[in-house]
């Protein structure tokens, strides 16, 4: 579990020098952590890096420092290396550059502390935003930092935990926001692509998702085809390469075999162990697609069910988080720590992304998308078909929603979007407040078109990266088609050429199997205390009747996760 914390200040004040002196004495004294860097001013230090994995890269002198894993943009076209080392050239662009030159010619999962002009310090976050980094300030010390229970630990009583309940409710009403504010008070999020000056706060996005989105890349089908196959393949490999064995999520869909067809034996020497979970449902159970998948590409496959019996109640006692956290994806890890263990497998490969990747959602956007590139041109109706066939609609209708919208919803019609019928009907976030809680890239993209849009607000969300429940027993998640190369040739291309040419029943019956938990802490919590959620329609679903439990089963998980957050914080 690779983590990191830095004191950065002001070395020519007293106060905030004696601060992180006193702040950082006992970590330099752990045996468990590692000084990466410390000079007056910045102090930077390590838990659990490994050699081609996570480690630390000092840059000249230790002016700076790179954590994480990064790989050359060139060895997306050779064999990737697994230990990359920057050169004295490299570091010397990077720290004149501040940042530019790291964002530009690497990529991977890496956080990077580099000096100012003005002899401070800035944080960078690369794209992927793979690696948490959040911040907070302390007596004139800014903490910088990926995982909070080292930062109340370090702080103890002087740590922060009052609830930011203008963000929660943001978070209510829109889902997972990616903004600077997080759902406590005084914890910042510094967002991927971004460059965060420490002393000043100036922000600057060296790397937008909206820029890329907007240069439209000319390439017809096959081209773009076999650039997609290239980049995916690329990046599978170069994170396959820094494991001996690994683990493999393999549903059944598309993506995860995708994955597992880059990972067969002699396009890397790792040991790749496909696990596939299954559980009753029509689209829960996908084991015969897995099979067939394992077989052709000639890797072992283990097959688990889903444990219907989670307990949601759980989650009262997980790692404490800057935001609530969605369990519901975490359900299977006690049996992925379990399995890694018996396997000596430190990563689990998953397709996590390649919905939003590949734009595989049952939308009718695309036609949209194409009306607004192309116009109402010879291509429009091969193009209206696709999208028909994807969002499950008549032709007739598809061209109908495409010649009204063709752009992205205004700022008003985004601020509705996530409104919810189990939520207060009088419950709200004016325009001026939603602004404070979403990514910068958001707030000027309303010119994409709607497919696009909704494309590239799904990619800059990044997933989570530790285990909340197995903590460092869990093997490291690794996502690659999330690598900032593919999502940058992804977002070039149009959802129209992207879209040319499961498991619903088991969490519904991990919620049935939970309801008694899920309503005493939904109706008698502090969600509804405070008048955010509409209790008689929660308390109509979750009777206990059977037939009334046919409503919303993802948000009312959502709101179980975000009552048992609030839970970890006190009243």
């Amino acid at each position: 579990m690779f983590r990191f914390i830095a004191l950065a200040w002001d070395s020519s004040q007293t106060a905030a020098s004696s601060a992180a002196a006193h702040l950082g004495q006992a970590w330099q004294e752990r045996a468990d952590w590692t000084p990466a860097l410390v000079r007056p001013g910045l102090q930077v230090f390590t838990f659990g890096e490994k050699s081609g994995v996570n480690q630390a890269s000092p840059l000249q002198g230790d002016q700076g420092i790179v954590l994480g894993k990064m790989f050359h943009r060139r060895d997306r076209d050779s064999v990737p290396e697994r230990n990359v080392t920057i050169t004295c050239k490299e570091a010397a662009g990077i720290l004149s550059s501040c940042g530019r030159d790291l964002v530009n010619n690497f990529w991977g999962r890496y956080v990077a502390f580099l000096p100012t002009l003005s002899g401070t310090t800035c944080v960078l976050r690369d794209p992927s935003g793979t690696l948490p980094c959040y911040l907070i300030r302390h007596e004139g010390v800014s903490i910088v930092f990926s995982w909070l229970e080292d930062v109340l630990q370090m702080l103890g009583q002087h740590a922060p935990r009052q609830v930011n309940w203008d963000a929660l409710t943001a978070q209510l009403l829109r889902g997972a926001l990616i903004g600077h504010e997080t759902g406590l008070q005084g914890v910042i999020q510094v967002l991927p692509g971004e460059l965060f000056d420490l002393h000043s706060e100036t922000k600057a996005l060296l790397w937008n998702a909206t820029d890329f989105a907007r240069s439209t890349a000319r390439h017809d089908a096959n081209e773009a085809a076999q650039l997609l196959r290239q980049s995916v393949q690329a990046c599978t490999e170069a994170w396959a390469s820094c494991y001996d064995t690994l683990l493999l999520r393999l549903s059944g869909g598309v993506d995860s075999s995708i994955l597992l067809s880059c990972l067969a034996p002699g396009r890397t020497k790792a040991d790749v162990i496909s696990v596939n979970y299954h559980s009753e449902g029509s689209d829960s159970d996908e084991r015969h697609y897995a099979r067939l998948a394992a077989a052709r590409v000639g890797r072992d496959l283990l097959e688990r069910e889903r444990d219907v019996g989670f307990r949601i109640d759980r989650i009262l006692q997980i790692a404490r988080m800057p935001d609530p956290v969605p369990y519901v994806g975490w359900m299977n890890a006690g049996t992925d720590a379990r399995l890694a263990a018996a396997h000596g497998a430190p990563a689990m490969f998953t397709g996590a992304g390649g919905d939003s990747l590949f734009f595989e959602f049952p939308r009718w956007w695309p036609a949209a998308d194409y009306l607004c590139k192309e116009g109402l041109n010879a291509g429009f109706a091969a193009a209206a078909m696709d999208a028909a066939r994807l969002g499950k609609l008549s032709i007739w209708r598809t061209i109908a929603l495409a010649l009204k919208q063709r752009t992205g919803p205004s700022l008003q019609e985004r601020n509705l979007m996530g409104h919810d019928a189990l939520l207060a009907l009088d419950i709200s976030v004016g325009n001026d407040e939603t602004n404070r809680f979403v990514h910068p890239a958001a707030r000027d993209a309303g010119d994409l078109p709607i497919g696009k849009y909704m494309q590239t607000m799904a990619l800059i969300y990044p997933l989570g990266y530790y285990d909340p429940f197995e903590r460092a027993s869990a093997p490291e998640l690794v996502n690659p088609l999330l690598s900032q190369p593919l999502v940058e040739l992804c977002l070039q291309l149009p959802t129209y050429l992207l879209t040319q040419g499961g498991m619903e029943e088991h969490v519904k019956a991990v919620l049935l199997s939970n309801i008694d938990f899920a309503r005493e802490v939904l109706l008698d919590g502090q969600l509804a205390a405070r008048g955010l959620l509409d209790r008689k329609r929660l308390a109509e679903l979750l009777s206990g009747r059977p037939t009334a439990l046919a409503g919303p089963i993802s948000q009312i998980h959502s709101l179980v996760a975000v009552e048992a957050w609030l839970s970890r914080w006190g009243r």
